[in-house]
C-alpha cells in the first residue's frame, strides 16, 4: 500500500520531478540551498546563548563579516587572521581597506 501511495505521488509530480532535464541550469535537488540554510538555522539557535544583546549583535557582526568575506572569495579563517593581525596598528580613518569586499583586491600572497 505505501509504496503505490510514494508512485502515485511521483507520477503525478513527474513533470516538475523531471524539469531540471528540459533546462541545463536548473539544479536536480535542492541540497546547495539546504547547505546555505543551515548556516541561518545553526546561527539562530546558537543566538539565544550568546549571554547578552551586546553580545548577540558582536555575534552578528562578526558571522556577517565571515559572511562577506566568503562572498568575496577568500578563506573566512584566513582573511579573519589577517584582520585580527592588522586592526590595532591600522588607521581608523581606512578601515574600510580591510573590509572584505576592498580586501579581495589586494589579498596578501600568504592568503592566495
Amino acid at each position: 500500500m505505501r509504496r503505490s501511495v510514494a508512485i502515485r505521488y511521483a507520477l503525478s509530480r513527474w513533470r516538475a520531478l523531471t524539469r531540471y532535464l528540459d533546462d541545463g541550469s536548473i539544479e536536480m535537488d535542492n541540497s546547495a540551498a539546504e547547505r546555505a540554510l543551515r548556516t541561518v538555522a545553526l546561527g539562530r539557535k546558537n543566538y539565544l546563548f550568546a549571554g547578552s544583546d551586546a553580545g548577540g549583535e558582536r555575534a552578528a557582526a562578526i558571522y556577517t563579516l565571515l559572511g562577506s568575506a566568503k562572498l568575496n572569495g577568500l578563506d573566512p579563517e584566513l582573511y579573519l587572521r589577517h584582520v585580527l593581525e592588522r586592526i590595532a596598528d591600522h588607521p581608523i580613518t581606512r578601515i574600510e581597506e580591510l573590509l572584505p569586499w576592498n580586501f579581495s583586491t589586494v589579498v596578501p600572497e600568504h592568503l592566495s
